[in-house]
């Protein structure tokens, strides 16, 4: 049987093994998929059990999505782009960085029928998955980026990637924005919030929040009271899991209503 997983910290949280372990299931797949909470220090022993066949593949979420590019052979097109990686699997024994990010974030947000094209776009955080968002944003036409993340230093290394971003304060949100993303770990947590004056931001923008368990957010609920479409990073989540998985397995599973209610 073979086995993947996927790793970061906190992963509690993490709903993907009931996904992949459901499509396993109805492809009749002989393998198993598990979470593993990891400190930075252990990143290395999961390297060397992928290249001992150990593990067939993994998965890779918060924080360590940047930290994993060193241990790389090979870094795909859409993972040299963004420096991150989320997905890791072998080819010729080699061991491969992939960024399922990118297409999983764009497939989520047509799913909604909504058009980035000329669109304003405030993101807040600068963790891993931040450049595959702004990679996305660019390849789906957006006009302008915005950044804000509480320490500096994380805004300014994703600026390198993309120089065109502009880096700006969450107290100095544009009037013309007409698409918010959380993107960071706040929120995960119950009692997790964003600061912001959802009054003064307005109606009429659309507040996307890259986490999807818990299914609303404090960010969400707040802008959902002030006339504002809401999304979280569900269909996100399920897109980058589908292409992860064909990777693997060569296989596309069935996105329905089934997997959408498994995640509920």
């Amino acid at each position: 049987m073979k086995k993947y997983l996927v790793i970061g910290n906190p992963i509690e949280h993490s709903l993907s093994p009931k996904l992949h372990n459901f499509w396993l299931r109805k492809n009749k797949i002989d393998a198993i998929y598990e979470k593993k909470l990891l400190n930075e220090n252990e990143i290395e022993n999961i390297i060397l059990k992928i290249r001992s066949n150990e593990l067939h593949g993994v998965n890779v979420t918060v924080p360590y999505k940047n930290t994993v590019v060193q241990h790389m052979d090979i870094l795909t097109k859409e993972a040299n782009e963004t420096k991150s990686v989320n997905t890791i699997y072998t080819k010729d024994q080699k061991i491969i960085g992939h960024n399922t990010d990118i297409a999983g974030f764009e497939l989520g947000i047509r799913s909604y029928g909504y058009d980035i094209k000329k669109k304003n776009i405030f993101i807040f955080g600068a963790g891993g998955v931040v450049p595959s968002i702004i990679a996305a944003l660019k390849k789906m036409g957006a006009s302008k980026i915005f950044l804000y993340n509480r320490t500096v230093s994380k805004s300014e290394n994703i600026k390198k990637l993309f120089r065109d971003i502009e880096i700006v304060d969450k107290k100095n949100i544009p009037n013309d924005t007409d698409m918010l993303i959380n993107a960071s770990s706040l929120g995960i947590k119950k009692n997790d919030k964003i600061d912001l004056n959802y009054k003064k931001i307005g109606s009429n923008k659309f507040y996307y929040d890259v986490i999807y368990n818990p299914v609303e957010t404090f960010f969400l609920k707040e802008a959902k009271k002030f006339g504002n479409k809401v999304e979280n990073g569900k269909k996100m989540f399920i897109y980058q899991a589908h292409q992860a998985f064909a990777i693997w397995h060569n296989v596309f599973p069935k996105i329905d209503e089934e997997v959408e209610k498994l995640l509920d």
